[in-house]
């Protein structure tokens, strides 16, 4: 247990984050659980500022600055949900967001991330031009670089959506949680290690997206290659912060396929009224889809956010 983060450490975090965070609701529906039967708690994130989960490592990953690196600002590459985290904790910390973004981007999520104060530079969409981009942003300004997941300042702030789960559902028997960069995994682990023991951890990853499963499977890191998923946020890789912390930590990694994450996005929707993204709706297609292993047991979804475009909804 040495070499993971201290139990201390996620609590001084967590009290650290929780001026600028909302403590989301955890949710149930009594006619999904009928469908498995189980008891679910779904864990709200995509009520949080900036409609995901991201804000909370973002937000301790700034804050944990030093005060001369808070001075010359941070900077990430990110098209989706990060970028809009780490400017609205950038900005609660009154320093410079520097955002990487590709050309391709959708209008919608630049003029996002430009109204929660990051200053958007766009580089070409191909990975390499992004990471250029970035290092060139670097060397110019100074700034920190903050990985969306790769990060244990970040992965610890995302630790906090679980502790807040754990401490208001007690004896979960085990916690879903989505599975792409690795950060809201390691952290989900972290979490269950220190306040839940007997709470077990799986991930949930598309099938076609499945790098996770099988790095885990593996034993190091394998290549995300051409990954193709409706859950546009788990088409990241892991890292090697984050990595061996799922590795040692993680019970397994169920993997689902795209029309089982439509499947579980529509019936949230339907049933229990709230917004969720496709990334979202893979933790509960992991257990809708698997009802034989979680008859019966109290579960805890993770529903990681709800930015979704309304003009490309999966269904009708």
């Amino acid at each position: 247990m040495d070499r993971f983060p201290q139990k201390e450490r996620l609590i001084l975090a967590y009290k650290l984050i929780s001026p600028f965070i909302h403590r989301t609701p955890v949710l149930t529906c009594s006619s999904i659980e009928a469908m498995i039967p189980a008891q679910l708690f779904f864990k709200c994130d995509n009520f949080q500022k900036g409609g995901s989960y991201k804000i909370r490592g973002a937000t301790n990953a700034v804050l944990s600055l030093e005060e001369e690196h808070k001075r010359a600002g941070v900077a990430t590459h990110s098209s989706g949900n990060f970028a809009q985290a780490l400017s609205i904790a950038a900005d609660t910390a009154g320093i410079i967001p520097y955002i990487i973004m590709p050309g391709n981007a959708p209008p919608v999520k630049i003029q996002a991330v430009r109204s929660y104060g990051g200053r958007v530079i766009l580089s070409e969409s191909t990975l390499k031009s992004r990471e250029q981009t970035l290092h060139k942003t670097i060397a110019k300004h100074g700034s920190t670089f903050v990985h969306p997941s790769n990060d244990m300042d970040v992965i610890i702030g995302q630790a906090t959506m679980a502790m807040e789960l754990i401490d208001e559902v007690e004896q979960l028997d085990y916690i879903v949680c989505p599975i792409g960069g690795g950060g809201i995994g390691a952290g989900t682990c972290l979490a269950c290690l220190h306040f839940s023991p007997g709470t077990k951890v799986i991930g949930a990853e598309p099938m076609n997206a499945d790098d996770a499963y099988w790095s885990v499977k593996k034993g190091s890191i394998q290549p995300s290659v051409n990954p193709d998923t409706i859950a546009d946020g788990l088409r990241t890789q892991l890292g090697n912060i984050n990595f061996p912390i799922i590795k040692e930590l993680i019970q397994e990694i169920i993997r689902v396929e795209e029309d089982q994450i439509i499947a579980a996005m529509r019936l949230v929707w339907e049933r229990m009224k709230i917004i969720i993204e496709p990334s979202s709706a893979v933790s509960l297609a992991a257990v809708l889809f698997n009802k034989d292993q979680f008859e019966n047991k109290r579960i805890g979804l993770i529903i990681t956010g709800g930015n979704v475009s309304l003009d490309h909804l999966p269904f009708d």
